[in-house]
Formats: C-alpha cells, structure tokens, sequence
C-alpha cells in the first residue's frame, strides 16, 4: 500500500505464554479461541506496583492455565490490579471475573456490563420462543433451523464468569491513566454497545478492542433481544465520529490480527466497506428475499455451517438498516419469515 497505508510493525504475534513489549511497558498477548477466528489479543500496562489488564479472553481451563504462565513469567508476579474490559463478548469479558476473585477491580462501560451480568444468568437448554420465531422471520435455513431447535443454545454462562456487583464505569468523554499515560476514552458502536477505545495523549498508541481492527470487519449482528436493531447505522455513525482522532502514525492495539498503523485509511475502508455492502444488497433485492437468501451480495463467498449463525444476524442487520432508511419494503411471507424488497 502507500507509504500512509496500512503497515504491521510487529508481524509476529506472540507465542502462547509470551508477551510482546509494544511501547514502554506495555505487553501485547494471545489467548486461543476455539473457532474460526482462533485468537483474541490482550493487553498489560506497567503501572508500577501492578497491571492494568486490557480484555480477558474465555473462561477456560486452558486460558486460566495461559494467565498464570504470563503473571508468573512476562508480568513478573506483580499482581493485576484491574481489569478492563473494552465490550461484552465473552472473548473479552470471559475471564475478568477470576481476576476479580484475586482481588482486581473491574473498569468497563455501562451498557457492557449490564449486558454481561445479563447474559451469565439467561441460561436457557433450548432455544426460547422469541429465538425460535427470530431464527423463522429472518428465513434461516429450515434443516438448520429444525436442529437448533432440539440442541442446548450457546449460553454466556459456557465461558464467562459471573461478574461482581460492583464495577467502575468507563463513559464518552472521560480519561483514565494506566502503563504511565493518560488515555481519553471515546465509545465505539455497532459490532457491540457502548464499546470503550483508549487514545493516549502522551504517544501514540490507540487500544481499539474489536472496534478498530484491520484486514477484518467485526460482526454486525441483530439478535433476539433487540431484532429491530439497527447496528450497521451505529457501526457507520462511530467510525465516522473517531475520524477527526486518528492519524497515520498511531499504533493501534485491536482485539485481534496484529497491531497496525494507517488508522484513518482503516476508518475509511471500514466505512466504504458497508456502504458497498448495502449497495450491492439493494441491487439484489429487485426481487423478493428474506434476510437468510442476503449471503452472496453481502459477503461475496460460501458460508459454511460453522460460520452460517453469524453471517444471518449480519444480513438481519443489514435488511434491517435498509428497511428503516426506506431502501427496503418487508412483508412476511406463509412460512412466516421477512420478505424485503427494493422500493
């Protein structure tokens, strides 16, 4: 790319159990996932007398394992003093109430937290009736639909601790100092509500969670507990908002692939991405079609089985931003799933 392009400075992740040092005592870390997106990066800030710890990764035997190599060996036995939890998907949250439990405190946003204390107490065996008729409105495959119907759902509970009652809120507009620096923080949104971004205000580093990420976008998905969601419109009114605070040289921290710097082109490409994706989605519905029959113009490849749940609350979320700029109308069809349609 251009020499304002897109550049990895560190292009060799760290090894499991290893930490890389990005700028003065901070820790860059991986803890495994198991799917396809097989990783999630966490981070360490230096903050003398302990750490500060940015995302957590799964509540698994296996990451507990991997905390412990790294607070005995890269982070010197100091303890982890707090946690910061950047949004509320268990890749992040998982783990940040162990920490608790060995005396950390916990800094995240609102909406975060609420999400996730939530979430760990809806276990539910079988899908639920609003889930079973949100899996028929978007037109989800039916032999995928009739065996999720008799399988256990994936529950928060699966990989995330309970969290504590008490926490420290992270909002727009406030700053926090950890690793040394002082860090305005600014929400994202979209692929998860209220999602906290660090900017330092002493280099030039920027901890952008799953909000900032390169050569990936981050699912977009509409969910049973909100199906009129329209995430897209938050995803673009976000990227659009952190565009004035981003500059070529800053050194940005994602929750996953490998730092990168070229921050204001990212914010472009993630913006045009989507736009083309709708665009292409209105060409293709000058015929009748549910959200499940919106995989090709929105992702341009097969979708296998492993990835078919995620990639329908994408093209949900999609239909749905159409719909409610006016792109789209909808009916429901006599199986009872959305049919939409250019206007």
């Amino acid at each position: 790319m251009s020499a304002r392009g897109i550049r990895y400075p560190f292009p060799d992740p760290p090894t499991e159990g290893e930490a890389t040092e990005l700028a003065a005592g901070v820790l860059w870390m991986r803890l495994p996932l198991p799917m396809a997106l097989d990783h999630v990066n966490v981070y360490a800030l230096d903050d003398g007398d302990g750490w500060t710890v940015i995302d957590t990764g799964f509540a698994s035997k296996r990451s507990r394992a991997i905390w412990n190599a790294l607070l005995d060996g890269p982070l010197g036995g100091k303890p982890v003093t707090r946690v910061i939890v950047t949004h509320h998907h268990p890749d992040h949250v998982g783990l940040a109430g162990w920490f608790i439990t060995k005396g950390s405190a916990l800094h995240m946003p609102r909406t975060g937290w609420l999400m996730a204390r939530m979430l760990t107490l809806d276990v539910q065996d079988r899908p639920t009736a609003e889930t079973l008729q949100f899996y028929r409105r978007a037109g989800m495959d039916p032999d995928i639909e009739a065996k999720r119907r008799d399988e256990r759902p994936f529950n928060f509970a699966d990989c995330v601790v309970p969290l504590p009652l008490g926490y420290t809120r992270l909002a727009e507009g406030g700053t926090i100092t950890m690793g040394g620096r002082v860090w305005d923080i600014r929400m994202g949104n979209g692929h998860a509500p209220e999602h906290a971004t660090f900017w330092s205000r002493d280099d030039n580093l920027v901890i952008g969670g799953d909000q900032l990420l390169p050569s990936i976008s981050p699912n977009l998905g509409v969910y049973p507990t909100e199906p009129e969601a329209d995430p897209v419109a938050e995803w673009l009114e976000a990227c659009e908002r952190l565009c004035p605070f981003a500059g070529d040289d800053q050194l940005v921290l994602g929750g996953h692939k490998l730092p990168f710097t070229g921050l204001p082109l990212r914010l472009t490409q993630m913006i045009e991405n989507h736009h083309g994706a709708l665009a292409r989605l209105v060409d293709f519905l000058a015929e009748p079609r549910t959200a499940g029959e919106c995989f090709p113009p929105l992702f341009k490849r097969s979708i296998g089985a492993g990835e078919y749940g995620l990639a329908l609350v994408e093209a949900v979320a999609h239909v749905n931003h159409l719909y409610q700029a006016g792109q789209v109308s909808r009916r429901l069809n006599d199986d009872g799933a959305w049919v939409y349609q250019a206007t």
